[in-house]
């Protein structure tokens, strides 16, 4: 019977995917002019509809930074960076769930030593070490979300560290969208400063000892 619900909730998944790449919603929520039009349009619908694509973009491997662009063009730069740092972080618990309540044992098969490196990287501390990982210019969205998801470390400290990653990133994103749809340059600006501090810790990060760590995970 556990076999059956876990079949059955990866056929659902795949035909939401399939759904979502029929109706172009993928493209739809890269488009900036198509999203800003959309939310006017239908208003607190439209944000929800959005919410769940953009969730589901990230989950697949989209990258985040252009839901951040696009909801920044549409929303401004803080609710653009916040809205889209919830939509990345929906699309994260939406990967680690699917590994750890459907493919955990395929994962752990194919990836056993990887994992258990990955593992013993963020077993202790976990937001923090999360945190940071999201911060370091390297790595996959994507396959941290499946390695998390195929180990034993506690959801709540990897959801919340990878929310407090992914939101300088966002909001950085999100402003220069912002400083593009509204035609100002204080909003440019403020993106730029928040890029400029956001390469000053990743440069610090990638010099460290975890930086190492988690090369290593690429090999």
């Amino acid at each position: 019977m556990k076999r059956l619900y876990k079949a059955m909730f990866i056929v659902f998944i795949l035909l939401v995917l399939m759904f979502a790449s029929q109706q172009g919603l993928f493209e739809h929520v890269t488009n900036s002019n198509w999203v800003a039009h959309f939310i006017k349009a239908e208003g607190n619908y439209a944000l929800m509809a959005l919410l769940a694509v953009g969730a589901l973009f990230t989950a697949v491997g989209g990258p985040r930074q252009v839901i951040a662009f696009v909801f920044g063009f549409a929303l401004g730069g803080i609710y653009g960076g916040l809205f889209s740092t919830l939509a990345a972080l929906l699309g994260c618990v939406l990967v680690f769930y699917t590994a750890r309540l459907t493919i955990r044992s395929s994962l752990q098969r194919r990836f056993g030593h990887r994992l258990q490196k990955f593992e013993a990287l963020i077993i202790h501390r976990t937001w923090l070490k999360v945190l940071m990982i999201r911060l370091l210019p390297v790595g996959s969205n994507l396959l941290t979300n499946l390695f998390a998801g195929a180990t034993h470390i506690s959801p709540g400290g990897f959801l919340f560290g990878s929310m407090l990653g992914y939101l300088p990133q966002m909001l950085i994103f999100s402003f220069a969208g912002a400083g593009i749809g509204l035609a100002d340059h204080n909003q440019l600006w403020i993106s730029i400063g928040l890029f400029i501090v956001s390469s000053l810790i990743g440069a610090y990060l990638y010099r460290s000892s975890l930086r190492k760590q988690v090369d290593e995970l690429e090999h």
